[in-house]
């Protein structure tokens, strides 16, 4: 328990040494720290104004808003870089320990969590939760309004027969009912061909069999992850050379968040396609 006190003391002083870096905000604005990729992309997308602490991961390949992060702070989210910052408000999705949450709970630091979402509805409810934390009420309004334009370009026309789709991972994984991919296959007027809830395995036996009509790819664009997954299984590439495909990249897959519309466009495209 010294030890760990001492590291922190060790860490405030060093930070409170670095000069202008850690100066107070100017104005009404906030500090704001973001936790994980994930909260990232709502920090960037609604903290304009106010001072942000990204994650380490905010400008890797797989960050929506990669182009926006740059020129802002990145921190390691751990207690001593925390309590050091100093932040008013932190965002997570998952991240940050039980020792951290702990801490700033204790301080009364504002938290906010981005809930897992089974559909749009739900979306919206975390872009209002965020935007009221950083009193950004105006631009999340904006935002919301931008994803509902999304969702009706590329919703089906009345009487359409839904076509069946199948969402498939390069490590060989589906996505069923009550996930934020079978919305946006709904949205775009299309049959979610998974057969299960949530998250599964894929068997590839079983898709030889009854094969969709449609694939949706995703994560495929990281071309060095998962390459002895299902998903790329010689028969499986067969299947999906044989078939209409639309393949979603992974900056868009990786977040319960409205830049998952944009893929409902997209999906849309595989109703028309021969």
């Amino acid at each position: 328990m010294r030890r760990a006190a001492a590291s922190v003391i060790a860490t405030v002083l060093l930070l409170a040494g670095c000069g202008s870096s850690f100066d107070e905000p100017e104005g009404d604005a906030l500090r704001v720290l973001s936790l994980d990729q994930c909260a990232d992309q709502y920090v960037l997308a609604l903290g304009e104004g106010h001072e942000l602490a990204l994650s380490p991961r905010a400008d890797d390949p797989d960050s929506w808003l990669r182009a926006e992060a740059a020129g802002h702070r990145m921190l390691r989210p751990t207690l001593e870089t925390v309590v050091a910052w100093a932040p008013d408000v932190v965002v997570r999705y998952w991240g940050g320990d039980a020792r951290l949450l702990a801490q700033l709970e204790g301080q009364g630091v504002t938290v906010v969590t981005i809930a897992d979402a089974a559909d749009f509805a739900s979306v919206e409810q975390s872009i209002a939760e965020v935007a009221e934390a950083l009193d950004r009420q105006t631009e999340g309004e904006a935002l919301i309004g931008r994803m509902r334009t999304t969702l009706r370009d590329g919703a089906p026309s009345d009487g359409a027969r839904p076509l069946t789709a199948l969402y498939l991972t390069a490590g060989g994984f589906t996505s069923g009912s009550g996930t934020l991919i079978d919305a946006s296959l709904r949205a775009a007027g299309l049959e979610n061909a998974a057969g299960h809830a949530g998250f599964g395995a894929v068997r590839v036996e079983r898709l030889a069999l009854d094969p969709p009509e449609r694939f949706a790819l995703g994560f495929f664009d990281q071309t060095r992850a998962d390459r002895r997954g299902q998903g790329r299984h010689p028969l499986v590439k067969r299947l999906v050379e044989d078939r209409p495909d639309v393949r979603l990249p992974a900056a868009m897959l990786t977040c319960p968040a409205w830049f998952m519309a944009e893929a409902v466009p997209v999906l849309a495209g595989l109703r028309d396609a021969r």
